[in-house]
């Protein structure tokens, strides 16, 4: 891993951006259950891989019920 870079939503961490070796490309590590499927998925551009993670979290807060 060369560096990394925490990805969050309105607070809400979802997870790590990942640089590693002579790929030139960034990793996600999912934390957050909303965007688990998009760990391990590899992208060649941080802006990309945010609005990836962004798109997914905020589809799956349209989809959750919201306690009143």
């Amino acid at each position: 891993m060369l560096s990394s870079k925490v990805i969050h939503v309105d607070g809400v961490f979802l997870g790590t951006a990942i640089m590693s070796g002579s790929l030139s490309t960034l990793r996600f590590y999912a934390t957050h259950e909303s965007v688990r499927a998009l760990h391990n998925a590899c992208m060649p551009d941080f802006g990309v891989l945010y609005a990836q993670v962004k798109s997914l979290f905020n589809r799956s807060r349209l989809l959750t019920p919201q306690v009143a």
